[in-house]
C-alpha cells in the first residue's frame, strides 16, 4: 500500500475516477443517466452496495431537477441533512432547505399524540405552500407520515427521497413509498442516512449547474 500524492482539489475526482474502476472491476454496469448520482452516493459512504440498492422511479432525476429549479422548498428530517445539503447552490434557484424537527410547535403536538416529531414534521411539511422535496434520511416514521396522508388526506407529495437508515419499519416504509407511484428515489434496504439524502440533492444540483440536467 502507497499514499497516493494528489492536490486537494484533485482529490474528489480520484476518488469518482476510483469508483468507477471498482465497480467494472466488479462488472457492476450502472445506467449513464444514474451513474452520477449512484457514484455520489457511493463516494459518500464508500459502500458499493448503493449500486444495486438505488430506486428511481420513472423520470425522477430530471423530475427532481426540474422542481428544484422552479424553486422547491427541501424538507428534511434531520438538522444533519438540511446542514449537508448545498444551500447556497439552492438559493440560486430560489429554494430553501427546512426542517422542523426542533419546532416547539412540533415537539409538543408529537408528545401529545404520542407519535414521532418526524411524523408531525411532515405534516406540518404538507402545508407548505408550492413545491417540496422530501429528502428523509433518517426517520422511516416521516415516510409512514407521508404515506398516511396520501391515503387519508389526498395529500400526494412532488418528490420524497427515502434513504432512513435503520431496523425498525426502514424497509417496509420504504417499499410503501414506492408502492405509491409517487415520484421518488429511494434505496432499498437498511442502508441510508442523513448524508445519502443530502449527496442524492447536492449530486442532483451540481449536475444541473454542468448543464446536463
Amino acid at each position: 500500500m502507497k499514499i497516493d500524492h494528489i492536490a486537494p482539489g484533485d482529490i474528489e475526482k480520484r476518488s469518482f475516477e476510483i469508483i468507477g474502476e471498482e465497480l467494472e472491476k466488479m462488472g457492476i454496469m450502472i445506467p449513464e443517466d444514474k451513474a452520477f448520482l449512484i457514484k455520489r452516493a457511493i463516494h459518500t459512504t464508500a459502500d458499493f452496495d448503493y449500486a444495486k440498492s438505488l430506486y428511481f422511479s420513472e423520470g425522477a432525476i430530471k423530475k427532481a431537477a426540474k422542481l428544484i429549479r422552479d424553486g422547491a422548498v427541501i424538507v428534511t428530517d434531520t438538522n444533519m441533512a438540511k446542514s449537508g445539503i448545498n444551500a447556497s447552490e439552492l438559493s440560486k434557484y430560489g429554494g430553501e432547505v427546512i426542517c422542523f424537527m426542533a419546532d416547539a410547535e412540533v415537539a409538543s403536538e408529537a408528545k401529545k399524540r404520542g407519535i414521532t416529531r418526524a411524523a408531525v414534521s411532515m405534516e406540518k411539511a404538507s402545508k407548505i405552500p408550492g413545491k417540496v422535496i422530501f429528502a428523509i434520511g433518517n426517520a422511516p416514521t416521516a415516510l409512514l407520515s407521508i404515506k398516511e396522508m396520501m391515503d387519508g388526506a389526498g395529500f400526494r407529495p412532488d418528490f420524497v427521497i427515502g434513504v432512513p437508515v435503520g431496523f425498525v419499519n426502514v424497509e417496509y416504509a420504504k417499499e410503501l413509498i414506492i408502492e405509491s407511484g409517487c415520484d421518488c428515489i429511494v434505496n432499498r434496504g437498511r442502508k441510508g442516512g442523513s448524508n445519502v439524502a443530502a449527496a442524492i440533492v447536492n449530486a442532483i444540483m451540481y449536475e444541473m449547474k454542468k448543464g446536463n440536467l
